[in-house]
């Protein structure tokens, strides 16, 4: 077994970094920035841990002020802006439910008001609840996920859209599920698949504007959404499946931001979903 395997372990959701074993590496230790972003700021939805924690921390060491949009999962937003704000950036924490439309327009006037604009969008924010049949899935689980995890994306990229100029980015944070499908998880899976369609859709319709939309489509991801939606015995086998062996941690990911946030190292690509999948080069195959 790998020593990036984990133990069985469950959590109450949402889920914290702090109460996973083993800790994610989700503070891009190690990673030296080059400047690509000073001077910018950056709003990263679900940014308090995982996948968004890092690519905070990545930002702020490229030199983005960084602003956070979370639910409620306080102690480990304020260990990411803590990470941030070692980094010499500001970092400002946005608490509340993304599922409702008037947050997310919050969201972002808060971070245009306190950081003094915005140039790159990262929409990370997620939800997802296993089922054993088709039948289990009731519409009440399907409209809060599809509301967490692609009317959010439309409803903070509409906001943001009025303060977005020539150079901005969107990047959207798509997943493997979204490409093959996942029987367990449907509602999920069905709003990834939404999520990938849309940036080729936006990557069109901003293009004539220059402001570039892509997606990263992660494989499996040590975050605590795993141990926070899936039993422990499927917690201990999570990434076994993928050729590599094991899951992604999100230092993993991060770079794979910084790339498509960077206009000098990916100026000329929009519309794209980079598939980050350990190894599968045909999902669902």
């Amino acid at each position: 077994m790998s020593d990036r395997n984990q133990p069985p372990q469950q959590q109450d959701p949402p889920g914290t970094s702090e109460e996973m074993d083993p800790r994610p590496r989700d503070r891009m230790t190690g990673y030296v920035g080059r400047g690509l972003f000073t001077g910018l700021r950056a709003l990263i939805t679900g940014g308090d841990s995982g996948i968004g924690r890092a690519v905070a921390v990545a930002f702020a060491k490229e030199g983005a002020d960084i602003a956070i949009a979370y639910l409620n999962e306080h102690s480990d937003a304020e260990r990411t802006a803590g990470l941030v704000r070692a980094e010499g950036r500001q970092c400002v924490l946005l608490p509340g439910d993304l599922a409702g439309g008037e947050h997310c327009r919050d969201v972002v006037e808060q971070t245009v008001r306190l950081l003094g604009g915005l140039e790159i969008l990262v929409n990370n924010a997620a939800t997802q609840w296993p089922v054993d049949s088709p039948e289990e899935l009731t519409e009440d689980q399907w409209m809060h996920t599809f509301d967490v995890n692609i009317h959010s994306y439309f409803r903070v990229t509409a906001a943001a859209l009025p303060h977005l100029r020539d150079g901005s980015v969107i990047i959207n944070t798509g997943s493997v599920n979204g490409l093959r499908g996942n029987k367990s998880l449907i509602d999920y899976s069905a709003t990834k698949g939404a999520i990938h369609a849309w940036t080729y859709a936006m990557a069109q319709a901003l293009a004539d504007r220059r402001i570039r939309v892509n997606c990263v489509a992660p494989g499996p991801v040590w975050t605590p959404l795993i141990p926070a939606t899936f039993p422990p015995e499927k917690v201990e086998k999570f990434g076994l499946q993928v050729p590599f062996g094991e899951a992604a941690h999100p230092d993993d990911l991060a770079p794979s931001y910084v790339f498509l946030a960077s206009n000098q190292l990916s100026g000329y690509y929009t519309g794209e979903v980079l598939a980050a999948l350990g190894g599968e080069t045909t999902p669902g195959g």
